[in-house]
């Protein structure tokens, strides 16, 4: 029971673009303020489109629900949704103004309001997402070496572009299986950096200074604070942390089964949000939530923190300065890890904490501890216990004990706070539950449901393989740990029953501390990666 638990990624389901204050007008024969159509004109005339005439054909008196679904740019919006009986069958959007049908979804566009693409509007747009790629592998580019491996794993890291382009058309049905090569190439990428460790004695960035990385990373930082303020896009994922926050300070049910199910997450995703609706309350409405961008852009900021401390600790003196700052530049550069944060996710929350996990690899309580944070927000990171318990070949019975009471202390406070005896089930139901028997259109599982054998294999091969690495490799150093840290999280993922774009934050930090800590410029005598240990802690070698 626990890795199925351990193989279901927290769901980033979104709201459509005019949806998120749906509500039913309660009077038909009225038109609202900022309308000029009723609700029964919108229905007459979405029945009358050519989806509610096919669907009317096919499911002869399908019901046909009336919302409002908000006013944009001075004009009111109807949706009308013919409802089956577990699952919407279409929707039909109506301008209120003059009665055009604007938009008309079936299907699985009808049923998940993600699947229809564009989500993140500014940030997934061209002209953001192509100078982002160029800017992510420039500092890497070694003209002399061109067949240079490290050009091969960073394109291979924008290969999910490639789905992203057909998932932007709107076409969700090819986008998905086309995810699925690239994920395979990286765990097989982070289990061979992981088993096989290679020290290259290349210049990680031939050619930038470390001047210009140290710009270009204040620049960075400064347009995605920009985009995502202008983008004003705030998904349901960001939307219950708030909520949830604000049930927190009213000292109210944390979980309560609906549903809507926001309250799919550990109770430490919602008192990471807390601080931040302090600051911004929650009106009752899902307005622009500037709670919610505050918390993303400090979780993002966490992370890329994290890795400038990573690289300080991995190298000595200058040479770890370089590598921190150019660790956090490709985080700010990578263009996935600012489409989450311009849909104001909390996927950035789980990797910061992760990745403190990593920066505090000496101590077995501060590990235990952080990973203990991450699974008591999202679960997933349970699957990294068995690795981090170990460390970098850590066997003595004390500090393994010390980092499983460090975990079990703080994911037991953080249950038995906020999921009392009495709404356990309501808890069960809300997350786990729901998690093992949601149907999402974004996994091969459910497009293929004769692939179900291979979801088991992989499934049993993710949990053998999160065991595994607490005793494979005996010794290992470091950069090691990233690696098979990266791969036990996209082994999980693989067979997961929902996987989207937002989940490559959770593991892009491992790939890159693996990928760049095993460049070493100069001599083989320089100073390099952790390699051994003396007296339990990792040291350098220099």
């Amino acid at each position: 029971m626990l890795f199925a638990l351990l193989l279901l990624p927290a769901p980033a389901r979104a709201a459509g673009s005019v949806s998120q204050q749906q509500s039913v007008w309660p009077a038909p024969t009225i038109v609202p303020p900022g309308y000029k159509l009723t609700s029964i004109a919108a229905r007459r005339i979405a029945i009358a489109s050519p989806v509610g005439r096919k669907l009317r054909a096919k499911y002869p008196g399908i019901p046909a629900q009336v919302y409002i679904a908000g006013i944009h740019d001075g004009i009111g919006y109807w949706e009308v949704d013919f409802e089956g009986r577990e699952l919407p069958l279409g929707e039909v959007e109506v301008n209120g103004e003059n009665g055009h049908v604007v938009k008309s979804f079936t299907g699985w566009q009808a049923v998940d309001p993600q699947s229809r693409g564009h989500l993140a509007r500014m940030a997934d747009s061209w002209w953001i997402w192509l100078p982002l790629c160029l800017l992510f592998v420039a500092p890497f580019v070694d003209p002399r070496r061109p067949f240079r491996m490290l050009h091969l794993d960073l394109a291979m890291m924008l290969a999910f572009g490639i789905s992203h382009l057909v998932f932007n058309q709107g076409h969700v049905l090819a986008s998905v299986p086309l995810v699925y090569p690239v994920l395979a190439y990286l765990l097989a990428r982070m289990l061979w950096v992981g088993f096989r460790p290679r020290i290259r004695r290349e210049a990680l960035v031939p050619y930038a200074r470390t001047s210009w990385l140290v710009a270009g990373l204040v620049v960075l930082v400064a347009l995605r604070i920009f985009v995502n303020v202008a983008n004003d896009q705030v998904i349901d994922v960001g939307y219950a942390g708030v909520v949830g926050a604000d049930r927190i300070e009213h000292k109210q049910p944390l979980y309560i089964d609906n549903d809507a199910h926001g309250d799919t997450y550990g109770p430490v995703n919602y008192l990471a949000y807390v601080p931040f609706e302090l600051l911004f309350p929650n009106h009752g409405a899902w307005d622009s939530l500037p709670a919610a961008h505050a918390a993303s852009i400090f979780f993002d900021l966490m992370v890329l923190v994290g890795l400038f401390l990573a690289g300080v600790r991995l190298r000595a003196g200058p040479a770890g300065r370089r590598l921190g700052i150019t660790l956090a530049y490709a985080w700010a550069a990578y263009p996935y890890t600012l489409y989450a944060l311009a849909t104001n996710t909390n996927d950035a929350l789980v990797a910061g904490l992760l990745v403190l996990a990593f920066v505090a690899l000496r101590s077995p309580a501060a590990r235990g501890g952080f990973v203990g944070l991450g699974a008591a927000a999202k679960f997933i990171p349970l699957a990294l216990a068995p690795l981090f318990a170990t460390g970098i070949g850590e066997r003595q019975p004390r500090r393994l004990a010390v980092f499983a009471a460090a975990l079990v202390a703080v994911v037991g406070i953080a249950l038995g706070v906020y999921v009392p005896r009495s709404s356990f089930h309501d808890f069960w139901a809300s997350t786990i539950s729901y998690q093992l028997h949601r149907v999402s259109p974004f996994s091969i599982w459910t497009l293929y449901p004769s692939l179900h054998w291979l979801k088991v294999l992989l499934s049993a091969g993710a949990a053998l393989l999160a065991l595994a690495v607490a005793f494979v490799p005996r010794r290992r150093d470091a950069v090691q740990v990233a690696a098979l840290a990266a791969a036990v999280l996209i082994a999980t993922q693989l067979p997961s029953a929902h996987w989207f774009y937002f989940y490559v934050v959770w593991f892009a930090p491992f790939v890159l501390i693996a990928l760049f800590a095993a460049h070493v410029d100069g001599d083989p005598g320089d100073e390099i990666a952790v390699t051994h240990v003396e007296q339990g802690d990792a040291v350098l070698v220099s």
